[in-house]
């Protein structure tokens, strides 16, 4: 817990009472989703989303530089989603937190296991404690053996957590959650499990998130993640070859990129080329996970981020990799308000996974 002004819990893993805005704070951009719940039964409805650009020059590595530029774009956000709720959730990259699963006895106090944990993190945290946030959770009993839990450690410098929460707050916003990014992307992620075939039990799949500089890679089996990834490749290389090949400003080439407008060439010499190098980033990726693990199959790739909805990219990488691959959309089962465009949303709504899973913790799934 923050002193003075700044009261924040750095909570990875429970679900806070509602109500929230879902916030992503990406290198581009500043992503706010609100949700609410229709009825007991969880169904979801999505009221409001926005996505406001940000300076190119606001994040460095996943981290605030310009406070004044990204505090000034959660403004705008908020302005345009035209709510009354000033509450947010907000995440942090996966390269700021550190995890750490261990092995405790079991039918421990709170508290005491709360002490044990933090006697165990110290082994692990190549900081001090008191420069650190932490939280851990119960994941389950270790098989075969119902004296001892298993226990997933979560933490992160104090000074990432702050710089989010002052950015935040600098928008006349109050975060009341901080999560981390791979965590709030599952949890959105698994509203779309019901699509596969025995709501996808037993079935090992890769989410792939492709943002503009990273490609994030988390491979998932009944709900727990054996591997993540991160790669650095992203959108950004698409908008600088059309930089190179069209001699536009990178300001004008990310532009032309979102709205379309370019030459008839486009296509075959630039975005092709870009789509089937993406392909092999996410081939190798698979790869890794292979060599890494004892696991030698992945049934299905779900790919999220803006680059997800290039058409055709899915087919492409499902015809390098050899897996049905298929694009994410949280929002496919939700009701959605009358002022939401059902059309841009199928657009939007890959680059809107972090931001529905942040929205997501409103709600007590119990």
């Amino acid at each position: 817990m923050f002193k003075g002004n700044i009261e924040i819990n750095l909570d990875f893993f429970r679900i806070k009472p509602p109500s929230l805005i879902g916030v992503d704070i990406s290198s581009l951009s500043v992503k706010m989703v609100e949700l609410s719940q229709v009825n007991k039964n969880q169904a979801y409805r999505i009221e409001r989303y926005v996505i406001e650009t940000m300076p190119p020059d606001a994040m460095q590595d996943g981290g605030i530089v310009n406070m004044d530029a990204v505090s000034e774009c959660l403004r705008r956000c908020w302005k345009r989603m035209g709510t009354r709720q000033k509450n947010v959730a907000l995440a942090l990259p996966s390269t700021d937190v550190i995890t750490k699963r261990i092995v405790v006895p079991a039918g421990q106090r709170e508290d005491d296991l709360a002490f044990q944990v933090e006697n165990e993190a110290s082994q692990y945290i190549p900081f001090p404690l008191d420069e650190v946030d932490l939280d851990f959770q119960v994941i389950r009993s270790v098989p075969d053996n119902p004296e001892e839990v298993e226990v997933l450690i979560a933490a992160s410098r104090k000074e990432k957590v702050e710089d989010r929460v002052a950015a935040a707050l600098a928008a006349e916003l109050k975060a009341v959650v901080m999560d981390a990014e791979p965590y709030a992307a599952q949890a959105a992620f698994e509203l779309m499990l019901q699509q596969l075939p025995g709501a996808g039990k037993d079935q090992i799949v890769a989410l792939v998130d492709i943002g503009a500089t990273v490609m994030k890679v988390n491979v998932l089996l009944n709900g727990e993640s054996l591997y993540t990834r991160d790669q650095p490749f992203g959108g950004n290389q698409l908008t600088q070859e059309i930089h190179n090949q069209f001699n536009l400003s990178l300001e004008e080439s990310e532009h032309a990129k979102r709205g379309g407008n370019l030459p008839e060439n486009y296509q075959a010499d630039v975005l092709q080329p870009f789509c089937e190098t993406l392909a092999i980033e996410v081939m190798r990726a698979i790869q890794f996970f292979y060599t890494s693990t004892q696991y030698t199959e992945v049934n299905y790739i779900f790919i999220a981020g803006g680059c997800a909805v290039i058409p055709g990219l899915d087919a492409i990488i499902s015809s390098r990799t050899q897996v049905s691959t298929l694009i994410v959309n949280p929002f496919a089962n939700m009701e959605q308000a009358g002022r939401i465009s059902s059309r841009q949303l199928n657009i939007d709504a890959p680059a809107l996974l972090i931001a529905c899973g942040l929205a997501l913790r409103s709600f007590d799934p119990s």
